[in-house]
């Protein structure tokens, strides 16, 4: 097993996230893989940090990266964040991705954690999913 295709599996995740019209009607082309600096206002997305294990079997090398999408808003309440939320996981869960190396095996959403973050006034979900990786 190696990190090998971490980068492939994200520029993957990012592309898909950038190609949903049901995204871009919530939030245009507020997707990140890095923040802008400064203060970034309304309701974006975020690609944030990840967890890999080796998976490699008798079959060959893998790997299971668990990573975060993280949506952030300044919006009152968390309504529509979670609706952001779900356009996040209807695009990401089950789906086929074609990764620059290697090949997606699965792609699942293992949990959410929804909280108000600084003083109360952004609000921010963090969603886990699960990748298994082979290559």
């Amino acid at each position: 097993m190696s990190y090998g295709i971490g980068a492939a599996l994200q520029a993957a995740v990012y592309q898909r996230l950038r190609a949903s019209s049901a995204l871009d009607a919530l939030i245009g082309d507020a997707i990140y893989d890095a923040v802008p600096p400064g203060t970034v206002t309304g309701t974006y997305v975020s690609l944030g940090p990840e967890d890999v294990r080796d998976a490699s079997d008798v079959t060959g090398d893998g790997a299971e990266h668990d990573f975060v999408v993280s949506v952030v808003t300044d919006a009152a309440g968390f309504q529509s964040a979670k609706a952001v939320a779900a356009a996040v996981s209807d695009q990401l869960v089950d789906a086929t991705l074609i990764l620059a190396r290697g090949r997606l095996v699965g792609l699942w959403f293992l949990r959410a954690k929804a909280r108000r973050v600084e003083t109360g006034e952004t609000r921010r979900i963090d969603l886990t999913f699960r990748a298994r990786v082979e290559g």
